[in-house]
């Protein structure tokens, strides 16, 4: 009966919203997600930012709302309109200058070619829900965003969650839009296993003619976890052929059973022709893997798992990218392989206490002799002992 009526009261608030004013759209909007909880499990849930929890840097002062991350909570101040406003949320940097500047230091060897991001906005939102849509307002300059994270944590819980995690939902390379004109920005974001209200957005910049400026975040969701889609659970009888299986030229399970048996295996334990290469010439050819690429070659054999634990291979260590996953067990690892360590990147790691105070400073007692240059930037770790550290190493 609650059920019946709520869905009576959810449509009576449609049926005014399409006949009333701009005005009381808004208000019939704010009614119907203040009511949220009244509703179906099944109906979709419609939410501005709360509260803006985290950002890397923004253009306005921090005693100013003008051009702050701030600006991104609540509903649309600027949207529709397009042009340079005060009150929309606006980054630090824009364009390449800041890649051709005299002063820029060398890039990270290793770095991984997939990581793009620049800055992030982290915004919490009231209710967590699995997402369907995510409509990002862009007021000028759009193009911009080029990741959005869901993680699994509720910000506003009175009960700190046993495990925090990230989930790319949707991720793309930097773009240079033609028009510097407003648009809501909705990419195709990927189903997740959770219900969600702390997103992640991350931007990168580097090809827009000017500052790119963001008006409102919307999260679109339901409460009870929807079904797989059709085109992802569908499934093609033809891969269920015998005849797929069995082989027509005879290899079956038997076959394969005997190219798995002991004496194959032994045949197969040699290192082919890398016991035949110089120590140095190895050494060259997988500096270009990137890190997790590093580390999961180290599992194929001993001689490669030699190779990639050289610590030489560790002289530049960027672990920014691996922000989301990066915590004192994942240093505790690195640890054996950081010892000529002479450029660490711990920028964006730390968040929400996944490194702490002791891993840092473990870290760094092992590093710290050969250091030269340190990267920290929005460490969420840091706090007066760190700097103790750093200042005794």
């Amino acid at each position: 009966m609650l059920t019946v009526l709520s869905m009576f009261y959810y449509i009576c608030l449609r049926r005014r919203a399409r006949l009333a004013s701009r005005g009381d759209m808004i208000n019939s909007r704010r009614a119907i997600e203040t009511n949220s909880r009244a509703l179906p499990m099944c109906v979709e849930a419609v939410q501005y930012a709360k509260e803006v929890l985290d950002f890397s840097s923004h253009y306005g002062s921090e005693n100013s709302m003008s051009y702050t991350m701030w600006n991104l909570a609540g509903a649309p101040n600027v949207y529709p309109s397009s042009g340079d406003f005060t009150q929309t949320a606006v980054f630090r940097t824009y364009g390449k200058w800041w890649d051709q500047c005299a002063s820029l230091p060398p890039s990270f060897k290793r770095t991984s070619p997939s990581f793009f991001s620049r800055d992030y906005v982290e915004l919490a939102f009231e209710e967590p829900v699995y997402p369907t849509a995510v409509h990002i307002l862009e007021t000028y300059h759009p193009g911009s965003v080029v990741k959005i994270l869901a993680c699994s944590a509720n910000p506003y819980s009175q009960t700190a969650p046993t495990e925090v995690r990230w989930e790319t939902i949707w991720s793309g390379e930097p773009t240079c839009v033609n028009s510097p004109q407003a648009r809501q920005f909705t990419p195709c974001i990927k189903e997740i296993d959770f219900p969600t209200n702390l997103l992640r957005l991350e931007t990168n910049s580097t090809l827009l003619e000017y500052y790119t400026e963001l008006d409102a975040v919307e999260l679109h969701g339901v409460k009870e976890k929807p079904m797989l889609s059709l085109k992802t659970g569908k499934i093609d009888m033809n891969d269920l052929d015998d005849d797929e299986y069995e082989g027509k030229d005879g290899c079956g399970i038997d076959c394969l059973s005997n190219q798995f048996s002991s004496s194959s295996l032994r045949e197969w334990t040699n290192n082919g022709y890398f016991d035949k290469l110089p120590y140095e010439l190895i050494q060259l050819i997988i500096s270009h893997l990137a890190l997790p690429d590093l580390c999961r070659l180290a599992q194929t054999c001993k001689l490669l798992y030699q190779h990639c634990c050289d610590p030489l291979q560790y002289t530049h260590l960027s672990l920014q990218p691996y922000w989301a996953s990066l915590n004192d067990a994942s240093l505790e690892y690195l640890l054996p392989r950081c010892t000529l360590v002479q450029w660490l990147n711990l920028s964006w790691t730390g968040n929400r206490g996944f490194i702490t105070t002791s891993g840092f400073s473990r870290l760094l007692n092992v590093c710290g002799l050969e250091l030269v240059r340190l990267e920290l930037a929005c460490g969420h770790f840091l706090n007066e002992a760190c700097l103790e550290v750093i200042a005794e190493m």
